[in-house]
């Protein structure tokens, strides 16, 4: 059933959609522009405007959506002005501009984007690394999807049974939590995990950070900090992404802080490993917890690159048009868009009548089992299901290579 978000009448056609073609915007962060801003190392993603070409021919060369030819239009985002204000300026553009049938999302990080683009009926394909719990996208169905990542309450109670068993909260009653303060990660935060921690015998010190700038973010970092450390708390989590891990760490360290961190792919481990000397030597020891995005999680030494099936599938569509990566983190963004465009094929191949949200969504609630992402590990998609990902591996640091690895095999996201 619908949400708020809009319609799930599947007689009308989606905006966008004629005879002939159904119109798809590509929303590209510029990370290259990022990366000179601030000084930070990390792989270069090569030319995402060049990647969504070649996808858009892949799709055309082998019968379109449907029968209908993919109309992809790319557009550049600028991270470093992002707020609620530019956001809903990129939503407006999209849907009433542009009135796309759908678009790919990356790097939109506030509250206010999702429910604009559900209020006009446009079809979201999420691969920004953001939490979108159940609660978020019953609200807003049949409109958003995420054919990369996991469902964030899976993924929560899944986080925290992983770090419960390697033993992370072993000898404590307390651990800190470092939580962005957006409307999915305060019910989930203190509906689910809060509560899970409860039946550990653990209390839970909660630093609820306001991302919405860079002020504010440093602001609640810096008090988290203070707040830890007065209460003599050693062992830290972060909850909601954001990049609260790696600038937590650099500030708790200017506060003399020392404590054990607990991160997931949310976090970004890649920045660790890539920006030696950024952080305080000792922030990486110890470090545990789950990870379920390759690209940012681990050296492709620690799990062989390209990986056979649907990685290795998509690579050799970026080939096509002579993208190709010199390693899977430089494929960090165009694996997802990859996913993405994928999963929309699937859902418009099986549409029989008009193409709009509702009924490309039933078609993808009952085909998606059929669906694999590029970006991790197995498939939750179908029945119910909007987020992908299926499962994850146990992440630790390794001081014998200042890396992070993979332990054991994959483990199904916990969906109860």
């Amino acid at each position: 059933m619908p949400g708020s978000g809009g319609s799930s009448d599947t007689a009308t056609t989606g905006p966008s959609v004629s005879g002939d073609s159904v119109k798809v915007v590509f929303v590209a962060v510029d990370l290259d522009s990022v990366k000179e801003t601030t000084g930070f190392k990390t792989a270069s993603i090569g030319d995402p405007e060049k990647q969504v070409q070649a996808l858009e021919d892949w799709v055309n060369d082998n019968g379109g959506l449907g029968g209908r030819s993919l109309d992809a239009v790319f557009r550049w985002y600028d991270a470093e002005t992002d707020s609620p204000a530019t956001e809903e300026q990129l939503c407006h553009w999209v849907t009433q501009d542009e009135k796309a049938f759908a678009v790919v999302l990356t790097g939109q990080y506030q509250s206010n984007a999702r429910p604009c683009y559900a209020q006009r009926q446009t079809l979201m394909l999420d691969i920004s690394m953001v939490a979108n719990d159940r609660a978020l996208y019953d609200e807003l169905a049949p409109y958003l999807w995420a054919p990369s990542f996991p469902e964030y309450d899976a993924f929560v109670t899944s986080y925290i049974k992983a770090l419960d068993k390697e033993g992370f909260f072993d000898g404590r009653d307390k651990v800190a939590i470092v939580a962005a303060d957006s409307p999915v990660n305060d019910r989930t935060v203190k509906n689910l995990g809060v509560p899970q921690l409860k039946k550990l015998g653990i209390d839970a010190e909660v630093a609820w950070v306001d991302t919405t700038d860079i002020g504010t973010l440093y602001m609640g970092l810096e008090q988290g900090a203070i707040t830890f450390a007065t209460a003599g708390i050693d062992r830290v989590m972060f909850l909601g992404g954001s990049r609260l891990a790696s600038m937590f760490a650099t500030i708790a360290g200017s506060k003399e802080f020392d404590a054990t961190y607990a991160i997931s792919s949310y976090d970004n481990p890649s920045f660790f490993v890539n920006n030696p000397g950024t952080v305080p030597s000792n922030t990486m020891k110890g470090m545990v917890g789950i990870g379920f995005h390759p690209p940012q999680d681990v050296a492709d030494d620690k799990m062989p690159f390209p990986a056979k099936g649907a990685e290795q599938d998509c690579l050799d569509i970026f080939a096509e048009v002579g993208e190709t990566f010199e390693t899977r983190e430089a494929a960090r963004v165009a694996l997802p868009y990859c996913d993405a465009v994928k999963l929309l094929k699937l859902g418009a191949d099986g549409v029989e009548g008009p193409l709009n949200a509702a009924a490309w969504g039933e078609v993808v609630d009952k085909d998606g089992v059929n669906f694999q992402t590029a970006s991790g590990f197995g498939n939750a998609m179908g029945n119910g299901t909007r987020a992908a990902a299926g499962g994850y591996r146990v992440m630790k640091f390794s001081e014998d290579c200042d890396c992070f690895v993979y332990e054991g095999d994959d483990v199904p996201f916990d969906t109860k």
